[in-house]
Protein backbone atom coordinates (compact mmCIF):
# COMPACT_ATOMS: atom_id res chain seq x y z
CA UNK A 1 0.00 0.00 0.00
CA UNK A 2 1.42 3.37 -0.74
CA UNK A 3 1.49 6.24 1.73
CA UNK A 4 -1.21 7.78 2.67
CA UNK A 5 -1.58 11.00 4.11
CA UNK A 6 -3.59 12.50 6.27
CA UNK A 7 -7.48 14.12 5.32
CA UNK A 8 -8.59 15.73 8.38
CA UNK A 9 -11.70 17.56 7.43
CA UNK A 10 -10.55 17.41 3.94
CA UNK A 11 -14.47 17.81 2.74
CA UNK A 12 -14.20 21.46 3.92
CA UNK A 13 -11.22 21.96 2.08
CA UNK A 14 -13.55 21.80 -1.49
CA UNK A 15 -12.76 23.85 -4.07
CA UNK A 16 -16.15 24.46 -4.62
CA UNK A 17 -16.82 28.55 -3.63
CA UNK A 18 -20.60 28.17 -3.59
CA UNK A 19 -21.90 28.33 0.23
CA UNK A 20 -23.74 24.91 1.31
CA UNK A 21 -27.15 24.63 2.52
CA UNK A 22 -27.68 25.34 6.05
CA UNK A 23 -31.30 23.33 7.04
CA UNK A 24 -33.31 25.43 9.49
CA UNK A 25 -33.88 24.11 12.81
CA UNK A 26 -37.24 21.41 12.72
CA UNK A 27 -39.79 22.30 16.29
CA UNK A 28 -39.57 19.30 18.81
CA UNK A 29 -42.98 18.50 20.56
CA UNK A 30 -43.48 16.44 23.48
CA UNK A 31 -44.53 12.82 22.66
CA UNK A 32 -47.46 13.43 24.76
CA UNK A 33 -48.69 15.95 22.19
CA UNK A 34 -49.70 12.67 20.52
CA UNK A 35 -51.78 10.05 22.02
CA UNK A 36 -51.12 7.14 20.48
CA UNK A 37 -46.94 8.36 20.53
CA UNK A 38 -47.95 9.22 24.22
CA UNK A 39 -49.47 5.51 24.83
CA UNK A 40 -46.04 3.91 22.97
CA UNK A 41 -43.72 6.26 24.15
CA UNK A 42 -44.50 5.02 28.11
CA UNK A 43 -44.01 1.70 27.25
CA UNK A 44 -40.84 2.21 25.49
CA UNK A 45 -39.86 3.67 28.77
CA UNK A 46 -41.04 1.44 30.90
CA UNK A 47 -39.18 -1.53 29.22
CA UNK A 48 -36.17 0.81 29.07
CA UNK A 49 -34.28 3.66 29.80
CA UNK A 50 -34.89 6.27 27.32
CA UNK A 51 -32.27 9.20 27.56
CA UNK A 52 -34.41 11.71 25.51
CA UNK A 53 -38.02 11.54 23.09
CA UNK A 54 -39.55 13.81 20.97
CA UNK A 55 -41.80 14.71 17.82
CA UNK A 56 -40.09 15.74 14.66
CA UNK A 57 -41.31 16.16 11.71
CA UNK A 58 -44.38 13.76 12.79
CA UNK A 59 -41.90 10.86 14.04
CA UNK A 60 -41.41 9.57 17.64
CA UNK A 61 -37.68 10.37 17.92
CA UNK A 62 -36.24 8.10 20.69
CA UNK A 63 -32.63 8.55 22.19
CA UNK A 64 -31.20 5.36 23.76
CA UNK A 65 -28.33 3.63 25.26
CA UNK A 66 -26.50 1.15 22.45
CA UNK A 67 -27.16 -1.54 25.33
CA UNK A 68 -30.91 -1.44 25.42
CA UNK A 69 -30.75 -1.69 21.31
CA UNK A 70 -32.36 -5.26 21.24
CA UNK A 71 -34.91 -4.70 23.88
CA UNK A 72 -36.14 -1.79 22.49
CA UNK A 73 -36.05 -3.50 18.87
CA UNK A 74 -38.32 -6.42 20.45
CA UNK A 75 -40.75 -4.00 22.23
CA UNK A 76 -41.57 -1.88 19.07
CA UNK A 77 -42.17 -5.14 17.17
CA UNK A 78 -43.95 -7.77 19.65
CA UNK A 79 -45.75 -5.12 21.64
CA UNK A 80 -46.54 -2.15 20.02
CA UNK A 81 -46.96 -3.64 16.27
CA UNK A 82 -44.05 -1.80 14.65
CA UNK A 83 -43.49 -4.33 11.89
CA UNK A 84 -41.96 -2.73 9.31
CA UNK A 85 -37.57 -1.48 9.65
CA UNK A 86 -37.56 0.87 6.87
CA UNK A 87 -34.10 2.22 7.41
CA UNK A 88 -30.78 2.83 8.79
CA UNK A 89 -27.70 3.84 8.76
CA UNK A 90 -25.39 5.70 11.20
CA UNK A 91 -23.56 9.66 10.66
CA UNK A 92 -19.99 10.13 11.30
CA UNK A 93 -19.36 12.45 14.52
CA UNK A 94 -15.51 10.67 14.28
CA UNK A 95 -13.46 13.90 14.77
CA UNK A 96 -16.16 15.46 17.63
CA UNK A 97 -17.27 12.71 19.72
CA UNK A 98 -15.38 9.89 18.06
CA UNK A 99 -17.87 7.50 17.31
CA UNK A 100 -21.08 7.22 15.25
CA UNK A 101 -24.72 8.13 15.74
CA UNK A 102 -26.60 5.07 14.39
CA UNK A 103 -30.34 5.34 13.55
CA UNK A 104 -33.14 2.76 12.38
CA UNK A 105 -36.37 4.16 11.22
CA UNK A 106 -39.52 1.90 11.95
CA UNK A 107 -43.16 1.83 10.33
CA UNK A 108 -46.45 0.49 11.81
CA UNK A 109 -48.75 -0.13 9.49
CA UNK A 110 -51.96 -0.54 11.52
CA UNK A 111 -51.18 3.10 13.13
CA UNK A 112 -49.88 4.98 10.77
CA UNK A 113 -46.69 6.08 12.97
CA UNK A 114 -43.13 5.72 12.40
CA UNK A 115 -40.54 5.74 15.00
CA UNK A 116 -37.09 6.74 14.78
CA UNK A 117 -34.70 5.25 17.60
CA UNK A 118 -30.93 6.77 17.51
CA UNK A 119 -27.74 5.50 19.81
CA UNK A 120 -24.42 6.85 19.99
CA UNK A 121 -21.31 3.62 19.06
CA UNK A 122 -17.66 4.52 19.97
CA UNK A 123 -15.36 3.82 17.05
CA UNK A 124 -13.74 0.91 17.95
CA UNK A 125 -17.62 -0.82 19.46
CA UNK A 126 -19.60 -2.63 17.13
CA UNK A 127 -23.70 -2.38 17.63
CA UNK A 128 -25.69 -5.51 17.32
CA UNK A 129 -27.65 -6.54 14.04
CA UNK A 130 -31.59 -6.43 13.96
CA UNK A 131 -31.14 -9.29 11.38
CA UNK A 132 -32.80 -11.88 13.96
CA UNK A 133 -35.56 -9.63 13.89
CA UNK A 134 -35.90 -7.62 10.49
CA UNK A 135 -34.64 -9.23 7.18
CA UNK A 136 -34.06 -5.87 5.29
CA UNK A 137 -32.17 -5.15 7.96
CA UNK A 138 -29.07 -7.14 6.08
CA UNK A 139 -28.19 -5.04 2.93
CA UNK A 140 -28.59 -2.13 5.01
CA UNK A 141 -25.91 -2.94 8.14
CA UNK A 142 -23.83 -3.95 5.26
CA UNK A 143 -24.27 -0.80 3.28
CA UNK A 144 -23.55 1.12 6.76
CA UNK A 145 -20.31 -1.11 7.74
CA UNK A 146 -19.11 -0.46 3.86
CA UNK A 147 -19.94 2.90 3.24
CA UNK A 148 -19.02 4.17 7.08
CA UNK A 149 -16.99 1.50 8.51
CA UNK A 150 -19.69 0.58 11.65
CA UNK A 151 -18.78 -2.97 12.82
CA UNK A 152 -22.06 -5.20 13.23
CA UNK A 153 -21.95 -8.26 15.51
CA UNK A 154 -24.32 -11.25 14.71
CA UNK A 155 -24.35 -10.52 11.17
CA UNK A 156 -25.32 -13.37 8.60
CA UNK A 157 -22.74 -11.84 6.03
CA UNK A 158 -20.86 -9.20 7.66
CA UNK A 159 -19.25 -8.30 4.35
CA UNK A 160 -18.70 -5.14 1.64
CA UNK A 161 -21.93 -4.07 -0.48
CA UNK A 162 -20.82 -2.01 -2.60
CA UNK A 163 -17.32 -1.48 -3.05
CA UNK A 164 -14.71 -4.05 -3.41
CA UNK A 165 -13.78 -6.26 -1.17
CA UNK A 166 -10.27 -4.95 -1.22
CA UNK A 167 -11.27 -1.10 -1.28
CA UNK A 168 -9.15 1.52 1.07
CA UNK A 169 -11.71 3.17 3.91
CA UNK A 170 -14.97 3.76 3.84
CA UNK A 171 -16.33 6.94 1.16
CA UNK A 172 -18.54 7.80 3.42
CA UNK A 173 -16.67 9.37 6.21
CA UNK A 174 -16.11 12.81 6.92
CA UNK A 175 -12.30 12.47 6.49
CA UNK A 176 -12.82 10.88 2.80
CA UNK A 177 -11.95 13.11 0.21
CA UNK A 178 -14.22 13.59 -2.26
CA UNK A 179 -12.46 12.99 -5.37
CA UNK A 180 -11.72 9.99 -3.70
CA UNK A 181 -7.77 9.04 -1.72
CA UNK A 182 -4.67 7.84 -3.37
CA UNK A 183 -6.22 4.18 -3.43
CA UNK A 184 -9.13 4.88 -5.37
CA UNK A 185 -6.82 7.20 -7.90
CA UNK A 186 -5.21 3.62 -9.02
CA UNK A 187 -7.60 1.18 -8.18
CA UNK A 188 -9.17 0.46 -11.70
CA UNK A 189 -5.53 1.00 -13.38
CA UNK A 190 -4.21 -1.66 -11.69
CA UNK A 191 -7.26 -3.54 -12.01
CA UNK A 192 -7.91 -3.39 -15.52
CA UNK A 193 -3.99 -2.74 -17.06
CA UNK A 194 -1.84 -3.57 -14.30
CA UNK A 195 0.42 -1.36 -11.85
CA UNK A 196 3.10 -1.08 -15.46
CA UNK A 197 0.31 0.74 -16.60
CA UNK A 198 0.01 3.94 -14.67
CA UNK A 199 2.88 6.07 -16.17
CA UNK A 200 0.88 5.76 -19.82
CA UNK A 201 -2.56 5.87 -18.33
CA UNK A 202 -1.97 8.39 -15.54
CA UNK A 203 -4.31 8.64 -12.27
CA UNK A 204 -8.21 8.11 -12.62
CA UNK A 205 -9.76 11.63 -13.00
CA UNK A 206 -12.76 11.05 -10.14
CA UNK A 207 -13.62 14.55 -10.35
CA UNK A 208 -17.73 14.43 -11.59
CA UNK A 209 -17.52 17.93 -13.06
CA UNK A 210 -14.62 16.93 -15.34
CA UNK A 211 -15.17 15.95 -18.73
CA UNK A 212 -12.49 14.95 -21.04
CA UNK A 213 -13.14 14.05 -25.02
CA UNK A 214 -9.33 12.34 -25.45
CA UNK A 215 -9.16 10.19 -22.80
CA UNK A 216 -6.58 7.72 -22.17
CA UNK A 217 -8.88 4.57 -23.18
CA UNK A 218 -11.96 5.90 -24.93
CA UNK A 219 -14.22 2.64 -23.18
CA UNK A 220 -17.28 4.65 -24.81
CA UNK A 221 -18.67 7.46 -26.85
CA UNK A 222 -21.60 6.87 -28.75
CA UNK A 223 -21.55 7.24 -32.15
CA UNK A 224 -17.42 7.34 -32.01
CA UNK A 225 -16.13 4.29 -30.91
CA UNK A 226 -12.20 4.56 -32.26
CA UNK A 227 -10.06 1.62 -31.69
CA UNK A 228 -7.43 1.79 -28.34
CA UNK A 229 -4.87 3.90 -28.70
CA UNK A 230 -5.83 5.93 -32.20
CA UNK A 231 -5.25 9.47 -31.83
CA UNK A 232 -8.38 11.28 -32.52
CA UNK A 233 -6.80 14.95 -31.56
CA UNK A 234 -6.85 15.68 -35.65
CA UNK A 235 -9.83 13.43 -37.15
CA UNK A 236 -12.40 11.57 -34.86
CA UNK A 237 -14.21 9.28 -37.46
CA UNK A 238 -18.16 8.98 -37.21
CA UNK A 239 -19.53 5.25 -36.73
CA UNK A 240 -23.54 4.18 -37.01
CA UNK A 241 -25.70 3.82 -33.97
CA UNK A 242 -26.48 0.18 -32.99
CA UNK A 243 -29.24 -0.37 -29.85
CA UNK A 244 -28.62 -3.78 -29.96
CA UNK A 245 -26.37 -6.76 -31.39
CA UNK A 246 -27.10 -7.82 -35.17
CA UNK A 247 -28.49 -11.50 -33.60
CA UNK A 248 -30.68 -9.88 -31.20
CA UNK A 249 -33.85 -10.50 -29.84
CA UNK A 250 -36.58 -11.33 -32.97
CA UNK A 251 -39.24 -10.24 -30.50
CA UNK A 252 -38.11 -6.55 -30.19
CA UNK A 253 -37.95 -4.37 -33.08
CA UNK A 254 -34.52 -3.08 -33.75
CA UNK A 255 -34.39 0.70 -33.24
CA UNK A 256 -33.13 2.72 -35.84
CA UNK A 257 -32.36 6.40 -34.56
CA UNK A 258 -33.10 7.63 -38.03
CA UNK A 259 -36.72 6.58 -37.61
CA UNK A 260 -37.11 7.30 -33.93
CA UNK A 261 -38.76 11.11 -32.73
CA UNK A 262 -37.88 13.05 -29.82
CA UNK A 263 -40.37 15.11 -28.15
CA UNK A 264 -40.80 18.23 -27.56
CA UNK A 265 -43.11 18.10 -24.37
CA UNK A 266 -44.46 15.63 -22.55
CA UNK A 267 -48.31 14.77 -24.48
Amino acid sequence: MRKYTPKDSVQRQSYFSDRFFVTPPVPRFNPNSDEIFAKDFAEIDYSIQVKEGYIENNHLVIIIDKSFLISCVKTLKEKLEYDMLIELSAIDYLAKKDGYEIFYEFLSLSKHRRIRVKCFLQKDEAINSLTPFFSSANWSEREMYDMLGVKVSGHPNMKRIIMPDDWYDHPLKKTYPLQGDEAASWYEVDKIFGKEARDIIGPEQRDPAAIDRYDTTRFARLGHEVPFGMDISQFEPETSISYEEEAGNTLVKKLKPEESVVLKRRR
